[in-house]
């Protein structure tokens, strides 16, 4: 499979008749948009604004980021099985609007949304302080099921995405990556004498509005299973869910997932990347035992001799972590995991929910229960009494002044466990 990402690059916004990009700025036709996302009887309104890197700008509760994308050659269409159709994807072309994103926000869905400012102190640690936000402001109809605004809130924002890619196309791409992936007959026999090592995805399926989407099908229902990594650039995976914002994995952070680029980076020279297997994350301990067992299988029929495992949430979600791990392991498959911790406020607690001795190559994305303050902003985008009810805040975190006391974990990304985050450590 080959697939180019030929990406324009954004760094600014505006507003104007004809959506467009000229010069790295994108023009936006408000109405226009507007108009894509009218008609759907569960929300009773709509709004969209803009906020840039370093304006006085918050944004929350924020409830997904979605990158700009656009099929220029297929198959398929981008986010299938939810605004395009089921074909396969991860082949062709893309356009991608680089340095754009859609954020939606507006009412609370459920307490796990987060926060984004575009400037200050909460900046530094998340990842979508630096890029050309398009807010989607959505309030619900009254009386609706959480769910039913949930879907919602997650079909406006691809929407709007696709719709803002689709009206770019055509414009010259500032750069074009190419990735390529040969069949698994030929993947098996390239690069004699090095490592194969494959990712093992683990995507949030708690349900309860913890959901995440593979081709548009609930990842609760399905057996792990093997993707090809470009299909995830693609959108085959879409987040529905509803976890901690430090360590939700936004559609954004599956569309730019750092582990699978740095993985094709090392390709051929420090190990063979297979590909990924993705699997899910349950709630009773036998459809944890089946997944686990299910995609160590998977790891074995590939035959790779290392995998490296990413979470998502935390809590329940550990105990599916340490179980893929010690299944691994002792079956002669080398692990390394990619975590965070909730350490408390004063990192003295234990950080995981659940731990194995063969865990023992670890990375860490940062212990989310550090306690923060944001200062006021000069404009709010959303509801910001929503703070006090935020995973991550209390009652009187939002002061009077719009000053806002929080841990990490109600920044957006400020702990991702994709490593899509500007947390980072060096060895002395």
């Amino acid at each position: 499979m080959r697939l180019e990402l030929h990406k324009v690059k954004i760094n600014k916004l505006a507003w104007g008749e004809k959506t467009f990009v000229r010069g790295g700025v994108l023009t936006v036709n408000r109405e226009e948009l507007l108009s894509v996302l009218a008609g759907d009887e569960r929300l009773a309104k709509v709004d969209v604004d803009l906020a840039l890197p370093g304006e006085s700008v918050r944004i929350l509760p924020v409830k997904d980021v979605v990158e700009p994308r656009f099929k220029m050659e297929g198959p398929g269409g981008v986010f299938p099985g939810m605004v395009s159709d089921v074909e396969s994807v991860g082949e062709g072309k893309t356009l991608v609007l680089s340095g754009a994103a859609v954020v939606t926000t507006g009412k609370i869905v459920r307490f796990q949304e987060g926060i984004i400012d575009m400037s200050g102190p909460g900046a530094d640690y998340t990842p979508y302080s630096r890029t050309c936000n398009v807010v989607i402001i959505l309030e619900n109809v009254e009386g609706i099921d959480k769910h039913d605004y949930e879907t919602a809130c997650r079909m406006a924002g691809l929407k709007a995405a696709a719709y803002l890619a689709e009206k770019c196309l055509g414009t010259p791409a500032d750069e074009v990556e190419t990735y390529e992936t040969p069949c698994l007959r030929d993947a098996m026999a390239a690069h004699p004498g090095l490592p194969k090592v494959a990712y093992l995805y683990m995507l949030q399926s708690q349900g309860l509005l913890h959901d995440t989407y593979l081709y548009g099908v609930d990842v609760k229902k399905i057996l792990p299973t093997f993707l090809n990594p470009t299909e995830v650039m693609d959108g085959a995976i879409v987040s529905g869910n509803c976890v901690s914002a430090c360590d939700k994995n936004n559609t954004y952070s599956h569309q730019n997932n750092p582990v699978i680029h740095h993985m094709f980076r090392r390709h051929g020279k420090d190990f063979n990347f297979l590909g990924c297997i993705v699997t899910n994350e349950n709630v009773t301990l036998a459809d944890k035992k089946r997944s686990s067992s299910y995609s160590v299988k998977l790891a074995k029929t590939l035959g790779v001799d290392g995998l490296l495992i990413s979470e998502e949430g935390f809590g329940n979600p550990d105990a599916d972590l340490i179980m893929n791990c010690w299944k691994a392991e002792r079956a002669g498959i080398k692990t390394t995991l990619l975590t965070d911790e909730y350490a408390g406020q004063d990192g003295a607690s234990q950080s995981l929910a659940d731990s194995c001795p063969e865990g023992d190559a670890c990375v860490t994305a940062g212990n989310a229960n550090e306690v923060i303050v944001l200062p006021p902003m000069k404009k709010v985008i959303g509801v910001p009494e929503e703070a006090n009810v935020i995973a991550g805040g209390w009652q009187g975190s939002l002061a009077a002044d719009g000053t806002i006391t929080v841990e990490l974990q109600a920044i957006l990304g400020a702990t991702s466990e994709l490593g899509f985050t500007k947390l980072g450590a060096y060895t002395i």
